[in-house]
Parts: structure tokens; C-alpha cells; sequence
């Protein structure tokens, strides 16, 4: 029996599939490809000795999601795929409600068909309503998301709620993880966006290898210890293990659950460069511009409930973070081949 990974060439999804061939499950993986490389499965295999089926497509595309589900012994899935970029979730809401939204309706439509309905769903601390009191455990108030980003996110976990209340048949994680970061110890994949970074430690170690000739940091008058954004920022290797040990829950028990996968410590922009330039020893010139639409103040996790249930938490801090992010980039200057 295999797992399938929805979005799985992407940064999360390849080092989840690479988690999950090491402890002896076999992949899946359904990708469109927008904002992700075949390249990264291959160094997959490479890096673990075991082989990946790959399909392309579209999570919107029923017809081809039902030739895959029918032609593979698919037991569960992580659901990856969606677009994920909280800025230009601002500048296009239609984009992100089609593909995120209207695309897990059509994933849990096929799953149903296929009569597959464990899935572990790639969510995100952005469902929270804003709030003063930090850490956020997972009884924080979820509120009306800052951007379409967050509410596409908030939308899915109304839907596999309502889904497994209907059917119990149904078990499924909610992960809401925090700030992804970092790369492979091995520096042979890493995170690697299309164009212009969105996210902040890509945007540094861009900065660093000379792909770009600043950094932007977006707010500096936000009520913090030095008016930049805080955030809990999580080593992708420990995500990965959190995608492996909640789906082993959710397969063995059932049941609807929700987790937090974090650190429970927040940094800001400031420290995260300077804790970069540490390690590189690259200077990391910035300049302070006015705040992203659809960004807060402060946001990090209590991740006590994973720990508790999951016998799950985040091992790996920000030198490692660094550390591995700064090989990743240094070793493929241009990612995985883009010009």
C-alpha cells in the first residue's frame, strides 16, 4: 500500500516524501509542477535508494485523479497541493479559493469515489484569529484570516470537519504549522521558489548567494521588541517527521484531530538576519519598507498537544536552520536549475 502526496515535489512535500520512504512507505506523488521541480523527486530517490511514481496533474482534474487512484494501491493521502503565497493571496482571492478550495473539493470527491478517506491535510497557523495572547494552542479562536491565503486554509478544515461529521468513515489530521524553513542536512533539496521569494529565509539566502541585491523587510513599526514581524520558524525536517507520526495516528485510530506543528518561539526579521550573517558570515544588506498586506504583528505555536499525542516536537534551532538553508543555497546557487 502506498501514501499519496498531493503537491509533493513542492518544498514540504519532497522532504515528507523523503521522511516517508526512509521509514519504509511507499509514495506517491500528484503534482501539477507550478511552483515545484521533477528534479526535486529524483534527488529524492538519489538521496534514499528507493524509487517515487510520479504522476502530473491537477488536483481540479477529476478524470485524472481517478486514473491515478484506480491505478495505484493508494491507502491514505497528504494533501499538499494549493497555492500559498499570503501576498498575492490579496492581489488574486479567486486564484487561491479555485485551487486550494474548489481543488480539495475535487481531491475528497475522487478519494470517495476510490473509497480512500484517511488524509492528513497541509493547514496553517493563519486560520487563528489575531490575537495578543502567544503562544496559540490549538483552542485559540480561529477568526476571519487577514488574507485569502489564510481563509482558503480556514475553509478546507470547515469542510473536513463537516465531511468527517457526516462520516465517520473519514479520519483525518488538520496540521497548522507555522514557518517552514530550512532544507536537507544533505543540501541536495531544499526550498526553491518561483521568481521572487515570498517567504523570508529564502529571500535572505538569495540575498547572501547573490541572486538578489537586498532584502525587503515588510514592516518595522509593528508592536514588537524591534518593529519587525515575529515568527515561529520550523525546521522542514522536523515538519516532515510531524507528517509521518500524524499520519500513523489518524491511520491506527481514525478520528478527526487537529495539531499545531511549531517550535513555541518566535523570532523576528531582524534576528533572523542576524542570526543568517552568523552563520554565513555574508553581510545581508536590507531596507525597511511598509507593511505586506495580510501579514500581523506576532504569531508562534504551543505545540504540547503534538507532543502529548503524536510523541512529536521540534528538535532541530535556528543555527541548524541556518546552517542547512545556507548549504541548500550555496550548493545550488540557482535551485534546482531555473534561470
Amino acid at each position: 500500500m502506498a501514501i499519496l502526496l498531493t503537491g509533493g515535489a513542492g518544498f514540504i512535500g519532497s522532504h515528507t516524501a523523503l521522511v516517508l520512504l526512509e521509514a519504509g512507505l511507499d509514495v506517491v506523488v500528484y503534482d501539477n509542477l507550478s511552483n515545484a521541480s521533477r528534479e526535486s523527486l529524483t534527488r529524492v530517490e538519489q538521496l534514499t535508494g528507493r524509487s517515487i511514481i510520479f504522476y502530473e496533474g491537477d488536483i481540479r482534474d477529476g478524470v485524472r485523479l481517478d486514473e491515478v487512484l484506480a491505478s495505484q494501491p493508494i491507502e491514505s493521502v497528504i494533501h499538499f497541493a494549493g497555492l500559498k503565497a499570503v501576498g498575492e493571496s490579496t492581489q488574486q482571492p479567486i486564484a487561491y479559493y479555485d485551487n486550494n478550495v474548489n481543488g480539495t473539493l475535487c481531491l475528497c470527491e475522487a478519494l470517495e469515489r476510490a473509497g480512500i478517506r484517511t488524509l492528513v491535510f497541509s493547514s496553517s497557523a493563519t486560520v487563528y484569529a489575531e490575537s495578543k495572547q502567544m503562544p496559540l494552542s490549538e483552542q485559540a479562536p480561529t477568526g476571519r484570516p487577514t488574507n485569502p491565503y489564510g481563509s482558503s486554509k480556514l475553509m478546507i478544515e470547515w469542510i473536513l470537519k463537516d465531511l468527517h461529521a457526516a462520516d465517520s468513515r473519514w479520519s483525518v489530521a488538520l496540521l497548522r504549522y507555522f514557518n517552514p524553513v530550512g532544507a536537507h542536512p544533505s543540501g541536495r533539496i531544499g526550498e526553491d521558489p518561483t521568481g521572487q521569494p515570498n517567504n523570508l529565509l529564502p529571500f535572505i539566502t538569495q540575498v547572501g548567494v547573490g541572486r538578489l541585491d537586498e532584502l525587503s523587510v515588510y514592516g518595522s513599526d509593528y508592536p514588537t521588541a524591534d518593529g519587525t514581524g515575529v515568527r515561529d520558524y520550523i525546521h522542514v525536517m522536523d515538519l516532515a517527521a510531524g507528517h509521518l507520526n500524524a499520519l500513523r495516528q489518524v491511520a491506527e485510530k481514525g478520528g478527526l484531530h487537529t495539531w499545531n506543528l511549531g517550535t513555541g518561539r518566535g523570532y523576528s526579521v531582524l534576528e533572523m538576519i542576524s542570526a543568517f550573517e552568523k552563520i554565513s558570515g555574508k553581510p545581508i544588506p536590507y531596507k525597511l519598507v511598509g507593511r505586506r498586506a495580510g501579514d500581523i504583528a506576532e504569531c508562534w505555536a504551543d505545540a504540547q498537544k503534538a507532543d502529548r499525542e503524536l510523541g512529536w516536537r521540534a528538535e532541530r534551532g535556528l543555527d541548524e536552520i541556518m546552517c542547512d538553508s545556507w548549504r541548500w543555497q550555496t550548493e545550488n546557487p540557482t535551485g534546482f536549475g531555473q534561470a
